[in-house]
C-alpha cells in the first residue's frame, strides 16, 4: 500500500497501534465510556482472589446481602486476570493489557484472513481501518468484548487453514478451542461465524473435510448454549440476583429500534467507522453487488443478518450502547478495505487511508484519560477503612452504576437519591445488614441530607452511619 519498508506492513501497524494504546494502561477504568461495564468485570476478578476461584460462581459486590453469584458472560476474561493477580497480585489494569495483547492478535489473524481469500490490497487497508475504528478504545477496556471477536477471528483462520490447506488434526483443535472460548466470552461475537458458511459451500474442499468442521463448529459452540441458556438461569434461580441482559423479543426490539432510530443509526455512521470510512463502506458495498464480488457480499450478508437479530434482540439498548456494533466492525473493515483497493491512483488512497485512521483516532481520544472530577472515588475504600470494616454492607447513591462500590472494595447496595432518601427504603436494608451509606456528592450520584450520623464528609462524599438514632 505504501512504498515505505515498515509503513508498508500491517505487523509494524499492528506493534504501534499496541504500544500507542499502552499510554494510561493502569488508569482505573472511570472513562466516560461504559466504566461500569469494565468494574463488573474486575468484580468478579477480585471475587475469585479473595473469596472463591470457582469459575462457574461469578459473584459481583452489587447484590446486598446476598452472596453476589450471578448468571453473566463466562468470565474467562476475568478469570484470566485472577491468574495473573496470583502471581503478581491483584491490579484492575490487567485486565486493559490482556484484552490488548489478545485484541492485537485478533487483528493479526483479521489481516491474514482478509490476505488469503481477498488480497493484500484489500488486506492492509481493512486492517488499519478497523485499528482506527471503535476498535482502537475497546481493545483496551477491561470487557471481553474484542477480547470474544479476537478469538473467534484466530479460530476462524486455523479451521480455514483445516478446510483449504489440509492442516493437521492439531489446528483444528486449536480451532474448536478458540472457537468455544469466543463464544463462550462473548455470546455475540457468534455472528462472526457466519464466515464458514462460504468456506463450507467450496466444492474445492472435499466433503469429509467440510463435515469435520461443522460437526467442530456445532461442538464449540454448544457450551455457550450450556453456559447461557442453562446455567445462567439457574445462577440467577438459585442465588437470587438478575443481572445480566439476554434481550427482549424481536418484535419489541423492533420497535424500540424504530423509536430511537437516530441514535442507532448513530452507531453505524458515527460511533464505528465515523463519516468517513462510513462512506467509504457504503461505496464498497455498492460496488461489490454493483461488480457482483459474491466473495464480499457473502460475508456481508452472513455476519449481518445474524447481527440484525442481536440488534433487534437488544432494541433500546443497541442505541444506546456502542459496543454492540464491534462484532460487525471486521466486516464493516473489509468492505471499507475492498472499496480502497478498487482506486487506481495510490495517492488517493493513501489520503483516504490516513483521513479515515485520523478521523477514528481523533474520535476516542477522550478515552484515554479520566476527568478530575471522577478520580476522587478512586479513594473511597481508603475513607470508608477509617470509619468501617470490610465486612459491613454499605449502600451508594450512584444509581444503577455499581463502579463505585468496585472502589468502595466493599458489597452491598446501590441505588438512587429518591428510594434513599425514603426511611421506610433504608429502614428496610438496615433489617438486611445495612451499616453504612455514601452519598457521591460530585460523579456518580449528588448530594442529599439524611437524619444518620455523620462519621466522614467532605467535598466529594458524605458517609454516615445508619441505625444509630
Amino acid at each position: 500500500m505504501l512504498n515505505t519498508r515498515f509503513w508498508s506492513k500491517a505487523g509494524f501497524w499492528i506493534v504501534l497501534f499496541f504500544v500507542v494504546r499502552l499510554y494510561g494502561i493502569t488508569l482505573p477504568p472511570l472513562e466516560v465510556a461504559h466504566n461500569w461495564r469494565q468494574t463488573t468485570v474486575t468484580m468478579v476478578a477480585r471475587n475469585f482472589m479473595e473469596t472463591d476461584a470457582h469459575i462457574f460462581y461469578p459473584r459481583i459486590d452489587f447484590a446486598g446481602d446476598k452472596s453476589g453469584i450471578t448468571g453473566m458472560e463466562f468470565p474467562l476474561l476475568n478469570y484470566l486476570i485472577y491468574l495473573v493477580s496470583l502471581v503478581f497480585g491483584y491490579d484492575h489494569w490487567y485486565g486493559r493489557l490482556i484484552n490488548l495483547v489478545v485484541s492485537s492478535l485478533g487483528t493479526w489473524y483479521f489481516y491474514l484472513l482478509v490476505k488469503k481469500y481477498f488480497h493484500r490490497r484489500v488486506a492492509f487497508p481493512a486492517t488499519l481501518i478497523l485499528l482506527s475504528s471503535l476498535w482502537f478504545a475497546y481493545s483496551r477496556k477491561i470487557m471481553p468484548d474484542t477480547f470474544s471477536i479476537s478469538l473467534i477471528l484466530m479460530g476462524i483462520y486455523a479451521g480455514s487453514n483445516y478446510l483449504d490447506r489440509n492442516a493437521s488434526w492439531r489446528t483444528l483443535a486449536g480451532s474448536f478451542i478458540l472457537l468455544m472460548l469466543g463464544t463462550l466470552s462473548k455470546l455475540p461475537s457468534t455472528c462472526l461465524i457466519g464466515v464458514f458458511l462460504p468456506l463450507l459451500m467450496s466444492r474445492q474442499t472435499e466433503l469429509k473435510r467440510r463435515i469435520v468442521v461443522v460437526v467442530i463448529i456445532s461442538l464449540a459452540m454448544f457450551p455457550s448454549v450450556i453456559w447461557y441458556f442453562i446455567w445462567v438461569p439457574h445462577l440467577v434461580e438459585t442465588y437470587g440476583f438478575w443481572h445480566f441482559f439476554m434481550g427482549k423479543s424481536m418484535a419489541q426490539g423492533l420497535s424500540e429500534i424504530i423509536q430511537l432510530w437516530e441514535p442507532s443509526l448513530k452507531n453505524f455512521y458515527e460511533h464505528s467507522l465515523k463519516f468517513m470510512g462510513f462512506g467509504v463502506f457504503l461505496t464498497g458495498l455498492f460496488f461489490a453487488f454493483r461488480r457482483k464480488e459474491w466473495k464480499i457480499v457473502w460475508v456481508f450478508m452472513v455476519v449481518f443478518i445474524p447481527f440484525l437479530i442481536i440488534l433487534l434482540k437488544a432494541g433500546q439498548t443497541f442505541a444506546h450502547h456502542s459496543y454492540y456494533m464491534l462484532p460487525f466492525l471486521p466486516v464493516m473493515a473489509l468492505v471499507a478495505g475492498y472499496a480502497l483497493s478498487l482506486i487506481g491512483k495510490q495517492w488517493i488512497t493513501t489520503l483516504l487511508l490516513a483521513g479515515i485512521v485520523m478521523e477514528g483516532l481523533l474520535n476516542q481520544m477522550h478515552d484515554f484519560r479520566v476527568k478530575d472530577k471522577e478520580m476522587p472515588v478512586v479513594a473511597l475504600e481508603s475513607v470508608l477503612d477509617r470509619v468501617s470494616t470490610s465486612s459491613d454492607l454499605i449502600l451508594i447513591n450512584s444509581g444503577d452504576y455499581p463502579t463505585p462500590m468496585y472502589f468502595a472494595h466493599r458489597k452491598g447496595w446501590i441505588s438512587s437519591n429518591e428510594h434513599i432518601s425514603g426511611e421506610g427504603y433504608r429502614e428496610e436494608l438496615i433489617s438486611k445488614g445495612l451499616k453504612y451509606i455514601v452519598i457521591l456528592k460530585r460523579t456518580f450520584g449528588s448530594d442529599i441530607s439524611l437524619p444518620e450520623e455523620i462519621v466522614f464528609t467532605d467535598e466529594n462524599y458524605t458517609i454516615y452511619r445508619v441505625g444509630t438514632h
